[in-house]
């Protein structure tokens, strides 16, 4: 699982670096005549990254889910309550997940140009992300904790925050230092 993910991200930023590198090699007039063919293979990239995403989440999900029954060993009656819940809490997440894929993407495309600004502004948006993660998992500890009782949602929260992690770890150590300078 650490290792998709790293790939993934690996992917996903060599996919946003790559057209970069190579646009800024081009001069004016090549970029002028290629403007049709680079819209659309930028389109057709744009695409596959997008499903390449989607069916990496799919199987993060799956994995956390896994290990989530795995290990929070349920009855029948407890998966029974427990399961819709989690389900609608990780439907939200992977909504909120949205926001830290949008930011992961903008720092991609300002990598080589960062100003003060961007900066500060993909910062704060990363920060805005883990707040309302954190205000998520709160929610659904309560909601676990009104079903399930106190020992059970903290071993819901105990797993889930463990796992994310994880991810949060391996996201954050795919991604290139800003530079000095930059």
């Amino acid at each position: 699982m650490k290792q998709r993910i790293a790939v993934s991200l690996f992917v996903l930023l060599l996919l946003a670096f790559g057209p970069m590198a190579l646009a800024q090699g081009q001069t004016q007039s090549q970029k002028t005549e290629k403007k049709a063919t680079t819209s659309t293979a930028a389109s057709i990239r744009d695409k596959n990254i997008q499903e390449y995403i989607e069916l990496l989440r799919t199987n993060v999900r799956q994995q956390k889910a896994e290990i989530m029954g795995a290990v929070m060993q349920l009855d029948v009656d407890q998966a029974a309550k427990f399961w819709p819940i989690y389900s609608e809490y990780d439907a939200e997440l992977t909504k909120l997940n949205n926001l830290r894929l949008a930011n992961i993407q903008e720092y991609a495309r300002n990598y080589d140009q960062m100003t003060d600004a961007k900066a500060d502004e993909l910062i704060q948006n990363a920060f805005e992300y883990r707040k309302q993660r954190s205000d998520l998992v709160a929610k659904y500890y309560g909601r676990v904790k009104a079903s399930l009782g106190a020992i059970q949602a903290a071993r819901f929260l105990q797993i889930e925050d463990q796992l994310l992690l994880i991810i949060d770890l391996q996201i954050e150590s795919a991604l290139p230092i800003v530079a000095q300078g930059s």
